[in-house]
């Protein structure tokens, strides 16, 4: 498979919109363009999926074992002419000294070429040991070539040029200059959703067609096309056998809307393994909920939505009816705060579901930010409570305030914040709801393990219902 690793000399260097300028350049020639992220993330993917036309998976070093980031990459291929996977900050960042999870560590695994964005401004001379530097670090990187972003003109790509030509041995694949239409919306947890965007496909293939124009997209291919066979998938002895997908018995809500779009693909995949099947729900703007076993709400930006989310009481008050009455519900970070009493955001406080007896406030600064370990109280509902640590991700603003002392907790925080410091999973009826962001393949196997979930709640509640009612229903 070609494929490659789109990275950066260090954060903020451009390289978001050079991959995403890439992916849609590549597909409107008619590439099949299959994208990865490297990292936990949600808004690039979505951005880079509208790109390829094709959903994007996440390839995280720090969360996931070697078998289980090689599967989620070969899962994905069918169907795909070429690999392109977006980095995280720079090359050789991550959070291990010894640069296990690092960008570079994941080229390292998968054999993948790099092509390193550089912020050119106010360089010249200077940008040959830079590269010099990024070669020898790690010498079993290949960087195969490099692309100049934010470049001042034709006498500073000219300069630039030649000093790389003269010093190094690596091939200058693009110059991409200073331009405003590259610039993309930000707000306080990075880029604007594509689905809050009302001319995202026009704006990504806009970006699309100036990349494109600056890139030789014909050495690109060929920067892919010489990665060479793929490495042999590691198979460790420990890794446990995955169960055979199940029909479809289980009807999942799933909120999907603008409020609401932080999944992994994977892990939607891996509820359907489970046999769950998925039903789309607008919390803008559906008045009912569906026929459901069980509930899912991911993160989004709930506060940026607060005024339709408080306006739709119908479905505020179906929700909080649902969960009192035992609705197996799981939500992480967006979804824990529309599931609160309230949010305030702005000087502002708008009403929400009401079934987490607390209340959401925002702040200027996060105050959880990074990769979380937690450890699962005995007052976990799901089965196979284990002692093992759970890994996962938070990044919000906000802060669950004048919770119910009495609420209980399905994790202790061994590493970040969750919702005071010391506790995470805050557990209401049925209802498991984190800050937490949890991956299947991290260990957590928190998909199949909220499916069983629900499937022993429903079992349990056909068990006390009458055979005369159940009949009925039929």
């Amino acid at each position: 498979m070609d494929r490659l690793l789109v990275s950066a000399a260090h954060k903020s260097s451009g390289k978001t919109t050079v991959a995403l300028g890439l992916c849609a350049a590549l597909t409107a020639q008619g590439t099949h363009v299959q994208p990865y992220k490297k990292g936990p993330d949600y808004i690039d993917p979505m951005w880079l999926a509208a790109a390829a036309g094709r959903s994007c998976f996440n390839l995280d070093p720090h969360l996931m074992d070697d078998a289980a980031l090689q599967r989620c990459f070969e899962q994905a291929l069918p169907g795909a002419d070429m690999a392109l996977v977006e980095g995280n900050k720079g090359l050789y960042d991550g959070l291990a000294l010894d640069g296990s999870n690092s960008n570079a560590a994941v080229a390292r695994k998968l054999g993948l070429p790099v092509l390193l964005v550089i912020d050119a401004r106010g360089m010249t001379r200077g940008i040959a040991p830079l590269i010099l530097g990024y070669q020898a670090f790690e010498r079993d990187i290949r960087i195969g070539g490099v692309i100049l972003n934010r470049v001042g003109g034709a006498r500073h790509e000219g300069k630039l040029r030649a000093v790389i030509e003269h010093y190094t041995d690596v091939p200058v694949l693009g110059s991409v200059a200073e331009d405003t239409r590259l610039a993309m919306t930000e707000r306080h947890l990075g880029l604007m959703p594509c689905a809050e965007v009302d001319d995202a496909q026009a704006r990504v293939q806009a970006i699309g067609a100036i990349i494109g124009a600056q890139v030789d997209l014909g050495r690109v291919r060929e920067l892919a096309a010489s990665a060479g066979l793929l490495p042999a998938a590691p198979t460790p002895a420990s890794a446990p056998a995955r169960p055979a997908p199940r029909r479809p018995d289980l009807r999942i809500g799933i909120a999907r809307d603008r409020a609401f779009g932080f999944y992994y693909p994977d892990d939607l995949a891996a509820l359907e393994a489970a046999g769950a099947a998925l039903v789309p729900i607008d919390t803008l703007h559906d008045a009912r909920l569906p026929a459901i076993d069980g509930l899912f709400i991911g993160g989004g930006f709930p506060e940026a939505c607060m005024a339709e989310l408080e306006a739709n009481a119908a479905l505020r008050g179906a929700l909080r009816e649902a969960i009192v009455g035992g609705l197996p519900t799981y939500a992480e970070c967006g979804g824990l705060m529309f599931l609160a009493r309230s949010i305030t955001w702005q000087g502002r406080t708008a009403r929400m579901v009401g079934a987490i007896p607390g209340d959401a406030v925002m702040h200027a600064r996060p105050v959880g930010r990074g990769y979380v370990q937690l450890q699962e109280t005995a007052a976990m509902p799901w089965e196979d409570v284990g002692s093992a640590p759970v890994r996962g991700h938070e990044f919000h603003h906000s802060s669950l305030e004048n919770l119910d002392p009495g609420v209980a907790f399905a994790y202790r925080v061994q590493r970040g914040h969750g919702v005071d410091g010391q506790h995470d999973g805050v557990l209401v009826h049925n209802l498991l709801a984190s800050y937490a962001h949890l991956r299947t393949d991290a260990g957590s196997r928190w998909a199949p393990r909220f499916m069983a979930f629900v499937r022993s709640r429903r079992d349990r509640h056909q068990a006390t219902v009458p055979c005369d009612t159940l009949a009925s229903a039929a």
